[in-house]
């Protein structure tokens, strides 16, 4: 191989057959398993990724967690943008998530929450955004996967049960289910060859050194998050949300 040719192969934007593409900052899930059949090692650090969820409380925010403890402690915020449920703080905490860095938007409407998605993934203060939303369209799916690479942050689209999963902007795609007491894990797209089996994941015993009492970490009981009105200050000030989105601190 030619010095010319082996460099030209080593180029991120580029992979062959089964191997992964390259990944910039890619950032470690906690799972070795998991690690080792994304692209890169990990989240990448700089994307979109779509999440299809099964069912709820399968597991699937013990999946992330790993990820948002490390980044919070290294001082980044992380953006949850309307989630369905509220979430459960005290075992946050004790999974070693710095609250005080994760911010929780509450949204009157889905154009309301998809455009503080957007924000926060171009927001120089997050390091990851997370989103449940049920946006179809193609345009704006690519409006936040650029937004994504463009503000190096880690976008994770959550798909809940009944919601077709059709991010293909995203680069990285996973399908969730639960089975035989772990978390399966298929890899439904990713920049490298397909990955033929699911992988399995024993999420609970991650967190089996929780202080006792503590429940695992994900949402506390089924209490829909209440939209809160925006100031109308701010709402009106774009240019100032551009460059630091009005976010809400999770409370609970």
């Amino acid at each position: 191989m030619t010095p010319a040719l082996a460099a030209l192969l080593s180029h991120p934007a580029i992979w062959r057959g089964g191997d992964c593409a390259p990944e910039p900052a890619a950032l470690s899930t906690g799972y070795a398993a998991l690690d080792a059949v994304l692209p890169g090692g990990g989240w990448p650090g700089r994307a979109l990724v779509e999440m299809q969820v099964a069912h709820e409380g399968i597991g699937e925010l013990r999946l992330t967690l790993p990820a948002v403890a490390r980044l919070t402690r290294d001082g980044r915020q992380v953006a949850w943008v309307a989630p369905p449920y509220r979430p459960y703080a005290p075992a946050l905490a004790a999974a070693g998530v710095d609250l005080a860095r994760l911010l929780l938007v509450r949204c009157r409407d889905a154009k309301e929450a998809l455009w503080a998605f957007e924000q926060a993934l171009r927001a120089p203060e997050c390091g990851a955004a997370f989103a449940w939303l049920a946006e179809s369209d193609e345009r704006r799916l690519h409006r936040l996967a650029v937004a994504a690479r463009e503000g190096r942050t880690l976008g994770v689209l959550w798909r809940r049960p009944g919601v077709t999963a059709q991010a293909t902007a995203a680069p990285l795609r996973l399908a969730l289910a639960a089975r035989e007491g772990a978390l399966e894990v298929r890899v439904l797209k990713r920049r490298g060859g397909e990955v033929a089996q699911p992988i399995r994941l024993d999420v609970a015993q991650r967190w089996s050194t929780l202080p006792p009492g503590a429940q695992p970490p994900a949402f506390g009981p089924r209490v829909p998050v209440r939209p809160v009105r925006p100031d109308p200050r701010t709402s009106a000030g774009h240019a100032q949300a551009q460059r630091s989105p009005r976010l809400r601190r999770a409370a609970n």
